[in-house]
């Protein structure tokens, strides 16, 4: 995570732009009076949204990490998909 102020983004903004997306760094956009911005990429944020909104169901989000309990402890089956 990089806190660099709005003067120099706005400078370097393809720079910050290209950070975001090639180095998946979350850029936190400093400015003089407050209210800070963030700057992430595109699939930073996808992934930002899905994981609230697994998170948002707690029935859903405890049956998912029982099943990801009972893969660490090998209890998973391997199945052969079915071609149609």
């Amino acid at each position: 995570m990089i806190a660099i102020g709005y003067s120099n983004v706005r400078q370097n903004f393809k720079n910050y732009c290209d950070k975001t997306t090639k180095d998946f760094e979350t850029i936190i956009i400093t400015r003089e009076r407050g209210d800070n911005v963030v700057m992430l990429s595109e699939s930073a944020y996808n992934n930002l949204l899905e994981n609230l909104y697994v998170r948002s169901d707690p029935a859903y989000y405890n049956e998912l990490l029982k099943s990801i309990n009972q893969l660490k402890m090998g209890k998973g089956l391997k199945k052969e998909l079915l071609d149609e």
